[in-house]
């Protein structure tokens, strides 16, 4: 299945002014003026307490927000004042292209394609780019996590998509993702505006086009990048369980989620595309979004309940910014954020927070949450 996917950057500049405040004597009739830089923008900080489980107590019900793509839209602005309100944290998972000016798209080359060749639009104009970057900057000073969606979005149907893709494939385009983002400013011409706020060495994870590729692929380049977890791989069983660190590659894997839904009565991949898909074949109908965006909501719900009351094992939400079918998603997600993510012993978080805190704890205590049973795998389960 295409899942599309919308890319969202925002930037905000930083700094202070060194020099100290002049004053000058004037005449009689003049005052004293003086300058005084703003103070340097502050990045928040984590929100999860770094602490070891006691014996038999229960860990935080986390929740791991992410959106892919991340392209400039009310939902990012709606979706940052929600993560203030509730005191979260979410993963904002960036795609190249978005580092890219409509006329500079020839600076990717995605494997097996032309330079220039991608399946989404590039950036647009210089003044959406630096758009772009000034959401990726604000996200970032509010203490949200930096992901890669990667770049040309090549799923099935594309010469050369990426469930075909060799290590050395998927190596490539992690090369080229971070070379657009190092180089945003050289290869678009843009000379004004902030800086991006962040660079390459803060991204430790992310999320592949329409959930394409395999661990066997995908983990040895992530490896040879020094990134750290992934959130593509669809669940190999039904319900939500604690992650676990490839052996081989050191590679924590985050799946999405395959659940009961109550309201479909069925069990559902929890992504907003896969969703739409099941409801009515991916067609646009805006007419339906009440109805989805209710089926949407229970299931996470469901998903909430289950995890906080059973195995406490993190929630992957992961969503997009796209406004499909009347923006069926976004408001089901958002809504759902503010529901829960204040509740006392839950806590909306970022995936390298998670994997730290669970790297702190004892290992034979993370060993037995692993072996906890899923939850959210049928009615009542």
């Amino acid at each position: 299945m295409l899942a599309l996917i919308a890319a969202l950057p925002f930037v905000a500049g930083c700094g202070r002014n060194s020099s100290a405040a002049a004053e000058v004597e004037q005449t009689a009739s003049a005052v004293a003026s003086s300058t005084v830089a703003p103070p340097p923008i502050v990045r928040k900080k984590s929100n999860v307490p770094m602490t070891k489980l006691m014996p038999g107590e229960k860990p935080p019900q986390f929740i791991l927000f992410s959106f892919d793509g991340v392209g400039v839209s009310k939902n990012w602005d709606e979706f940052l004042k929600a993560a203030d309100e509730t005191d979260s944290r979410f993963t904002a998972l960036m795609t190249g292209l978005y580092f890219l000016t409509d006329k500079a798209k020839r600076r990717y080359r995605g494997p097996g394609h032309l330079p220039g060749e991608s399946a989404l639009a590039f950036g647009g104009t210089k003044a959406e780019v630096k758009e772009e970057i000034s959401y990726l900057n604000r996200t970032w000073y509010d203490g949200h996590e930096m992901g890669t969606h990667y770049v040309g979005h090549f799923c099935a149907g594309t010469k050369y998509p990426g469930k075909s893709w060799s290590s050395k494939d998927w190596s490539h385009e992690l090369d080229q993702f971070f070379s657009l983002m190092n180089n945003w400013r050289r290869n678009t011409g843009i000379t004004d505006g902030p800086d991006l706020a962040f660079g390459p060495d803060v991204v430790k994870g992310g999320r592949t086009q329409c959930l394409e590729g395999s661990p066997a692929t995908l983990f040895p380049a992530l490896r040879k990048h020094g990134m750290t977890w992934d959130s593509s791989m669809p669940a190999d069983k039904p319900g939500i369980f604690w992650p676990s660190k490839s052996r081989v590659n050191g590679i924590w894997e985050f799946p999405i989620p395959y659940v009961y839904s109550p309201a479909l009565k069925a069990n559902q991949t929890a992504l907003d595309y896969n969703f739409w898909f099941t409801f009515n074949g991916a067609k646009n109908a805006p007419k339906s979004a009440p109805k989805i965006r209710r089926i949407v909501e229970q299931t996470y719900e469901y998903m909430y309940k289950r995890a906080f009351e059973g195995n406490r094992a993190p929630i992957v939400i992961a969503n997009h910014f796209n406004e499909w079918s009347g923006n069926a998603f976004n408001p089901a997600t958002y809504d759902f954020m503010r529901a829960v993510c204040g509740k006392p012993e839950t806590i909306c978080a970022t995936y390298q927070d998670v994997i730290a805190w669970m790297e702190l704890q004892d290992p034979q205590v993370l060993a037995d949450l692993q072996k906890l049973a899923p939850v959210a795998t049928g009615p009542n389960k």
